[in-house]
């Protein structure tokens, strides 16, 4: 059982169908919880009114927002429902593979950006990472109901796999080229390194290439949630430009 909490996650997380066990509100709350209540009400789910000092217990010190509920494991998904999501949509897969995001609130952030700009999946790796929890799901305000997320055993196995599904691999390490001059329009998976050491070394040598965000300032890099959004709003930015005038590759989303 998860636990959710805050206004746009539970709301979010109503709005996606997402299995409740129940929801707790607090007593006198209004704006939005209205709305919440009433979505909750219609979908069947048992509320308990409660004092705030019984949502703060619940919350752990977390900002509920006067709204707090229990909920189903968080499913993730595989990389079939990511190529099928992609399909769906008629554009060429774009995933970003996340090596050794331990921060939780930079993977929200992460997640939050990747729903935004339209991407078809997020893929994690079990182990030394940060999962899928109610401060991921409080930081991406709701956006890990919407987006697919696939947890992996092996990161540089899995993106081999996906090179030979017809995807490009892009690293971003500040070693590589300047992104806005890189041609990101097709197959990609944007594979963003880890907070402390970055991309491991058998995750890059997976790699195809690596793009760089160029820094006019003092500051030597960004942070990753930061980096990876302002990434994936130019491989955005690319695609919208492209549109048109270039189809999906027919070559990729068949995983061997």
């Amino acid at each position: 059982m998860d636990k959710i909490i805050g206004r746009n996650p539970v709301l979010e997380a109503l709005r996606a169908g997402r299995g409740f066990d129940r929801l707790l509100v607090q007593k006198g709350a209004a704006g939005s919880v209205e709305k919440i209540v009433d979505m909750a009400r219609r979908s069947g789910v048992a509320i308990r009114f409660e004092e705030k000092s019984a949502l703060d217990r619940e919350a752990g010190g977390g900002a509920h927002q006067g709204v707090l509920a229990f909920v189903s494991d968080y499913r993730y998904a595989s990389l079939d429902d990511m190529f099928a999501r992609a399909l769906a949509e008629g554009e060429p897969p774009l995933f970003v593979a996340l090596d050794g995001i331990e921060d939780p609130r930079n993977l929200g952030a992460i997640i939050r950006a990747s729903e935004a700009v339209g991407a078809h999946g997020v893929i994690l790796p079990k182990r030394r990472a940060a999962s899928v929890n109610d401060t991921v799901a409080k930081t991406s305000a709701g956006a890990a109901e919407h987006m697919a997320v696939a947890r992996v055993s092996n990161m540089a196995r899995t993106l081999l796999r996906l090179r030979d599904a017809g995807i490009w691999i892009a690293a971003l390490d500040p070693r590589g080229e300047n992104c806005f001059e890189r041609d990101m329009t097709g197959p990609l998976a944007l594979t963003v390194g880890g907070e402390g050491g970055g991309i491991g070394r058998l995750v890059r040598e997976s790699c195809d290439f690596a793009v760089s965000l160029p820094m006019y300032g003092k500051t030597a890099s960004l942070n990753a949630a930061t980096a990876a959004a302002v990434a994936l709003y130019e491989i955005r930015r690319q695609r919208s430009a492209a549109s048109g005038r270039r189809s999906p590759d027919a070559d990729a989303g068949v995983l061997r």
